[in-house]
């Protein structure tokens, strides 16, 4: 590896030497990686030293100001999902809703299954950009998970779902950079997840187990969530194209799953609980069952569930409506300063506009009083402080990386593998995820460079795009970026190492997993 590649990895090796191995906190690892990074990337990599008359000073400006944009984007799902949270905790409607999957299901464990897995998916599917964590996250924590398990089953178990996220804006990304169709990238990439996604299953399943040991793991009815989510995923994928596979795939698995669920307990009370002896009576949460009220009706479900019904209410209307969808994704704010540097949001589309109308009809769906409301607010804007310099700081590294070309020098090195490439294919999507935040961003980083590569070492070019968006929604479980914000939502702020010491073992073994079967597919 050359001087150059060494250097350009220094940012990343800090930041995991800095949060894993010293237990820094995300802040304060994020800065000094952050200056590092500015550092070479000015001395080494001749960043802002071209024909601007800023010069250097033009370049850290510049990836401050993106940095800045696109914290400001994340901060703007993050503030509003943790306020639905607060507030949910201060009507009392977490304890409603925690009595309500209690009467599905008097197994806790399947409960935490749905929220984890499917309703996780289902968000990711639909919405992306962070979502799913900053609302699943914090309801797991309400029902009975230690933080740690809770951002970490967030990650992963919405992970197999990223490739396809946001209603296939990932995959069309790809078809920009590319010659290939939405429907033939889909196909290419489909089959990792359905073939290595039960690994993800798998480790949700455990957490579970963790968070709730009175029972261990739920391994059948586990089994029984990977298989209602695999199959439509994978003939969605396979069959009709990059939009539907995750949001389909959550919608009919969950429909599935529940009425299984529903059926063995009408066929036998004690079905759900049998299997794991004391089951049925493991703790659900701080808010628990015992302190609901024992005559739940649909009428207060629905109330206390009003934010989350909601959400997914304007994710269909303004996803999958076409008329709706074209008027607010035409909406579109950007700048650009020194030419190189730029930033843009559709503020209609994004989901930031979402969760403050969703917190709004729960508040007013609850009959929450001003006091809650302010306080539920005042609480979230204490909480988002460090969550904002935090990720002011990792973007800061991601965009002087990528605009530097040290996210470049480190896929050109990579690439030296030759004929083994297809193993790191996967590799460098997951790379371009952990510095940018998004695998939308990764795919538009790494689709030129992944074709490249493919025609220079005579490897067909379609599996390995598939290799690079199946890496790229792996590089969510351990991206900084998405672990400071689900972090912030369940209060580990400062404590962002201990989770990526749970999840990077878990991104590392199925990326590569992903590499060997891209490789038997070249």
């Amino acid at each position: 590896m050359s001087s150059d590649a060494l250097l350009a990895a220094a940012p990343i090796v800090a930041v995991l030497v800095l949060m894993v191995g010293l237990g820094w906190s995300a802040v304060h690892a994020g800065l000094v990686a952050a200056v590092g990074t500015l550092v070479i990337a000015l001395t080494t990599f001749d960043f802002g030293g071209g024909d601007d008359p800023f010069g250097p000073a033009a370049g850290v400006v510049g990836v401050v100001a993106e940095a800045a944009w696109v914290t400001l984007t994340v901060i703007a799902i993050i503030g509003p999902a943790l306020a639905v949270y607060e507030l949910q905790q201060r009507t009392s409607a977490t304890a409603v809703l925690q009595e309500g999957l209690s009467r599905l299901t008097p197994d806790p464990r399947v409960a935490a299954l749905l929220i984890a897995w499917f309703f996780s998916l289902f968000l990711e599917g639909a919405a992306g950009f962070g979502t799913p964590i900053a609302l699943a996250a914090p309801f797991l924590v309400a029902a009975g998970f230690r933080p740690i398990e809770a951002v970490s089953a967030a990650l992963v178990g919405h992970a197999v779902g990223v490739s396809f996220g946001a209603v296939g804006t990932p995959v069309l990304a790809q078809v920009a950079a590319s010659d290939f169709t939405g429907a033939e990238l889909a196909r290419a990439t489909v089959p990792y997840h359905t073939i290595l996604g039960w690994i993800l299953t798998a480790v949700v399943v455990v957490l579970i187990g963790r968070a709730l040991p009175t029972a261990g793991p739920p391994w059948r009815w586990g089994g029984l969530a990977a298989v209602t989510f695999f199959v439509p995923y994978f003939l969605i994928g396979r069959f009709v194209g990059p939009e539907l596979p995750t949001l389909g795939g959550a919608l009919i698995g969950a429909m599935v799953f529940i009425a299984v669920v529903v059926l063995a307990r009408r066929r036998s009370p004690a079905a759900l609980a049998s299997a794991q002896p004391g089951a049925a009576s493991a703790d659900i949460g701080a808010n628990g069952a015992d302190d609901a009220p024992s005559d739940t009706s649909a009428r207060a479900l629905l109330v206390a569930g009003a934010p989350y019904l909601a959400i997914v209410t304007l994710v269909l209307l303004t996803r999958l409506v076409g008329p709706v969808k074209d008027l607010l994704f035409g909406v579109e704010v950007s700048w650009e300063i020194f030419d190189d540097f730029t930033g843009s949001v559709r503020p209609l589309y994004h989901p930031g506009l979402l969760l403050p109308i969703a917190f709004a009809i729960g508040a007013l769906a609850q009959r929450a009083s001003a006091h809650d409301v302010r306080m539920a607010i005042a609480t979230t804007n204490r909480r988002l402080i460090p969550v904002v310099l935090a990720l002011l700081a990792m973007v800061t590294i991601a965009r002087a990386m990528s605009q530097s070309g040290m996210t470049d020098e480190l896929a050109e090195t990579a690439a030296g593998v030759g004929s083994a490439w297809p193993l790191l294919s996967p590799a460098v999507g997951a790379l371009g995820t952990f510095v940018t935040g998004s695998a939308t961003a990764s795919n538009i980083l790494f689709t030129d460079f992944q074709i490249a590569t493919a025609e220079a070492t005579s490897q067909p070019v379609l599996p390995l795009l598939g290799a690079q968006g199946f890496g790229a929604a792996v590089g969510n479980i351990i991206c900084p970026h998405n672990i400071v914000a689900a972090a912030a939502t369940v209060g580990l702020s400062g404590k962002e190492g201990l989770v990526l010491r749970r999840t990077l073992p878990v991104a590392l073994a199925y990326v590569a997993l992903g590499g060997g079967l891209a490789l038997l597919a070249t």
